[in-house]
């Protein structure tokens, strides 16, 4: 499903999210929103209406939800509209690896995505990336944290052999990449598990570790910290730290746009000048903004794409 970032679509998402329950424990699963790409834009201009640039299509490698992934993204799109003069888009993808398929179909333009997917979206699809995000500390970076439930008696990843795990979508970073590899550290392979699970999104494996379906799993930083907070979960280990998410861009997009989109990204200020029309951008792992990409740290994440054979399918 696309929408079309403005004040009427804004607005309806509004109406629309505010119907929704929030946080981590709420019934509703990401798969039973209608996410079909052939799904009517929100707003259709009027028939009479003179003939519009195309808008330019965002995708995004699902996090927390739809609802609250685009509540997310729409008024970011809207500071790049005002920023860049060209219109935006929003697709939804139901997977991970969709993401980069419709990047390389052309038809998304560009794509937040972890570094997981980065690689991969230059490795199938000669993609490009624009900027990197930066945490909170102002650093490229951020971490999985692998957690289990309040009241679990589980201390320590040695302790998970014959135990359950969720990881995260399969080509998420902070979801899969960094936790498998953490129990590969810690002596615990997939066959040492009684069993394991790949979620579509991060709130999905929160709830399943809340909810006590399983006994530990594989989270995004912002969130695992959040529900530690909240007493929802507790943090077992936490990863080194990995190169944060990318802003990416697929073959054929004009480079003036590029030249023009970077810009407006590198001075995007979410804790500054451009907080207020922001919401809860501060979830995501690009809430200082964003800086000039690091090849060198995106070395170690295509190493261990090509050990846990993610370049496939």
């Amino acid at each position: 499903m696309i929408l079309l970032v403005h004040r009427a679509a804004l607005l309806m998402i509004s109406v629309l999210l505010s119907m929704a329950v929030s946080g981590c424990e709420q019934s509703e699963q990401a798969k039973k929103v209608r996410l079909a790409p052939q799904a009517p834009l929100i707003h259709q201009p009027p028939a009479t209406a003179p003939q519009a640039q195309p808008a330019l299509v965002f995708g995004f490698d699902l996090r927390l939800g739809p609802k609250e992934d685009v509540r997310i993204y729409a008024p970011f799109l809207k500071y790049l509209e005002e920023e860049t003069g060209h219109r935006f888009a929003i697709r939804f993808t139901k997977g991970y690896g969709e993401t980069v398929d419709a990047l390389g179909r052309r038809e998304i333009q560009f794509a937040a995505m972890g570094p997981v997917n980065c690689v991969r979206a230059r490795e199938k699809y000669g993609a490009g990336c624009l900027v990197m995000g930066l945490n909170a500390e102002k650093r490229a970076e951020y971490r999985s944290i692998i957690v289990t439930r309040r009241g679990s008696a589980i201390k320590s990843l040695q302790e998970l052999q014959g135990k359950t795990f969720a990881f995260g979508n399969k080509y998420s970073t902070q979801g899969h990449l960094l936790p498998r590899n953490m129990l590969e550290q810690a002596g615990i392979a997939l066959h040492d598990l009684a069993d394991y699970t790949f979620t579509d999104s991060h709130a999905e494996t929160a709830r399943l570790v809340i909810n006590g379906r399983y006994d530990v799993g594989g989270l995004q930083d912002t969130l695992a910290r959040r529900l530690e907070a909240e007493g929802k979960v507790r943090i077992l280990a936490v990863s080194e730290p990995s190169p944060s998410s990318l802003i990416c861009y697929g073959k054929g997009v004009d480079p003036a746009l590029l030249a023009s989109l970077k810009s407006a990204l590198l001075a995007f200020d979410p804790a500054g000048k451009d907080a207020a029309r922001l919401i809860d951008w501060e979830h995501t792992e690009m809430s200082r903004g964003f800086v000039d990409i690091n090849e060198s740290a995106l070395a170690r994440i295509r190493q261990l794409v090509r050990r846990y054979d993610l370049f496939k399918p």
